[in-house]
C-alpha cells in the first residue's frame, strides 16, 4: 500500500502558541507511529514558527518508522539534515515568509544547484525527494538531478477536485507516468484529505508515499488521532 507519513508541523504550531510543551510534539510522533502511520514528516522553517530545529534532533532519537525532513536547502537546513541523517529529505523551494509551500522547483533552472545538494545527501545515505509541480519538463528535469523521488505538489488537484476530478488529476497522471519512465519514485502531498485521497491513490500509479499534515491534524480534532490515522490508512490500501 501507499505509505502514510504524518506531518506534525501543526501540532508544533499549537504548542508554540502558548509556550510550554502542550501538546507534546515528541509524544504525538510516538502516538502517530503507534496508531499505524508509516512515517513522520517535519518542515522546520527559518523562523521556527512551528517545528523547531531542536525538535528535529529530539525526534531523530524517538522516530522508529521513516523520518522525513522537508525544507528549503539553505546552509542551516543542509547542516541539520547532514547531522540528523533522516531516512528522507524533501527539498522544497519555499520562501522564508511563505505561509505554506506554494510552488515546486523549476528543476531546469536550478538543475546544477539541486544536483550538487542531492549528491551530498545521497553520499551520506539519505534518500532524496524534490517537490515539484506536475509538469512533464519539470519531472524530466528532476530526473537529471539524480534525485531518488519527486513529491508532486497536489494543491491544484485538490482545488479542482469537486468541479472536475478527472480534469484536475490529468497532469498528475501524466507526471506519474513520466516519473515511472525515468525510474524515479513518486510521493505526493499538499491538501490531500479524507475527501480526495482515495481517488488520487486509485488513479495515480506507483504512488509510494503521501505526506499529510494540515488536514489530518484538523480531522483529529473531530475524530481523535488514532481513528483519523486509521481512516487515512484505509483510503491508501491497494
Amino acid at each position: 500500500m501507499t505509505r502514510l507519513s504524518v506531518n506534525i508541523n501543526k501540532v508544533a504550531l499549537i504548542r508554540n502558541a502558548r509556550g510550554g510543551n502542550i501538546p507534546d510534539l515528541i509524544q504525538i510522533a510516538r502516538d502517530c507511529e503507534r496508531f499505524g502511520a508509516h512515517g513522520i514528516t517535519v518542515h522546520p522553517r527559518p523562523d521556527e514558527r512551528h517545528v523547531r530545529y531542536s525538535d528535529v534532533y529530539e525526534l531523530k532519537q524517538v522516530v522508529t518508522t521513516e523520518f522525513n525532513i522537508e525544507g528549503n536547502p539553505t546552509d542551516r537546513f543542509i547542516k541539520l539534515v547532514l547531522e540528523v541523517k533522516p531516512d528522507q529529505v524533501t527539498l522544497v523551494p519555499d520562501a522564508p515568509d511563505a505561509l505554506t509551500s506554494n510552488a515546486g522547483w523549476d528543476t531546469i533552472k536550478h538543475c546544477d544547484f539541486l544536483t550538487d545538494i542531492i549528491c551530498e545527501f545521497k553520499r551520506n545515505g539519505i534518500r532524496t525527494s524534490v517537490f515539484t509541480d506536475p509538469l512533464p519538463a519539470i519531472i524530466e528535469g528532476a530526473a537529471k538531478t539524480g534525485t531518488d523521488r519527486v513529491e508532486l505538489y497536489t494543491e491544484a488537484f485538490a482545488n479542482g477536485y469537486h468541479e472536475n476530478k478527472s480534469k484536475s488529476i490529468k497532469n498528475y497522471l501524466e507526471a506519474a507516468l513520466i516519473a515511472r519512465e525515468a525510474n524515479i519514485g513518486l510521493n505526493a502531498g499538499h491538501d490531500l484529505n479524507l475527501d480526495n485521497l482515495r481517488y488520487f491513490k486509485q488513479t495515480i500509479p506507483n504512488l509510494l508515499e503521501v505526506s499529510i499534515g494540515h488536514a489530518l491534524i484538523s480531522d483529529a480534532l473531530y475524530f481523535g488521532l488514532e481513528n483519523t490515522i486509521q481512516l487515512y490508512l484505509r483510503l491508501l490500501k491497494d
